[in-house]
This record gives structure tokens, C-alpha cells and sequence, in this order.
């Protein structure tokens, strides 16, 4: 019963001490300046998801950088992660070949995955309905596109 006590005290002495600021030395005049804290999170080339390999494993994504690298669109390295250079080069042939990805940015966003699959169906992996959703019919005819070579 007092080890449980004790518990309760230190666990509230503590929440108390960190909500103050001042536990174990932390203080508000050691903490990061508000301009310096939003510069860290709103650079505009930080996306909230850096790779985004739609369902693919590494061999199947560095498939996907192989097939965009031979239609003549540099994807960066090949190295299984498709990340914004990779995407990049994807929109630049999705939008060159009339699938419409829109603005080349590297993101992907439902216009990036609306034009993949144009691009899927148009192909013969159906992708299903063009509704610029990554579900599981567009992320298996993603993988199936990228088991057979480009």
C-alpha cells in the first residue's frame, strides 16, 4: 500500500513539475524561440509522408524506377523507395502521356493516383474506378504492373 502511495506521488510530483516547466532542469527560457519551432515544421519541401510506395515492396518499387527511367524519365536512385524524385518523374510521364497527374511536385495526392490509374486501366491492369484513392484494387494493380516489367 505505501509503494503504491508512493507511486501516486511521484507520478503526480512529476506532472505537476514538467507542467510547470521546471523538473530535472527543463525551463521555458531552454526551449525553442516560436519562430524557430514553426521554421522547423512548415519548410514547404517537407511532405508529411516522404515515400509512399503504394503497397509495393522494394523489388517491385525499384521495377517501377527501372520502367520510368526507360520511358526517359529520370526517377533519381534506384533504390526501392519512391520518394519525391520518384514521383516526380512519375507525373512527368503521366501528365506527357495524356493521364493528367497535374502539378509536378512529388506529393502524391489523389491527382497523382486518379492518373495512375488511367494509366493502370489503359494498360490492362485494371485498377478499377478512376477515383484518385490508393485502395487495395489500385495498390494490387500497381503490383501487378510492376511483377511484369514495364
Amino acid at each position: 500500500m505505501r509503494s503504491s502511495l508512493a507511486r501516486v506521488f511521484v507520478g503526480a510530483a512529476a506532472v505537476v513539475g514538467i507542467a510547470a516547466g521546471s523538473l530535472a532542469g527543463a525551463s521555458a527560457s531552454l526551449a525553442a524561440t516560436q519562430p524557430a519551432a514553426q521554421a522547423a515544421v512548415s519548410s514547404p519541401r517537407i511532405s508529411i509522408l516522404a515515400v509512399n510506395n503504394l503497397g509495393l515492396d522494394t523489388a517491385h518499387a525499384k521495377n517501377w524506377q527501372s520502367c520510368l527511367n526507360a520511358f526517359g524519365y529520370n526517377p533519381g536512385s534506384f533504390d526501392g523507395s519512391l520518394g519525391p524524385n520518384s514521383w516526380s518523374a512519375a507525373q512527368r510521364f503521366l501528365n506527357a502521356n495524356g493521364y493528367n497527374a497535374g502539378t509536378v511536385d512529388g506529393s502524391v495526392g489523389p491527382n497523382t493516383i486518379a492518373a495512375l490509374q488511367r494509366f493502370l486501366n489503359a494498360v490492362g491492369f485494371n485498377a478499377g474506378t478512376v477515383d484518385g484513392i490508393a485502395g487495395p484494387q489500385t495498390k494490387g494493380a500497381f503490383w501487378n504492373y510492376n511483377n511484369t516489367g514495364c
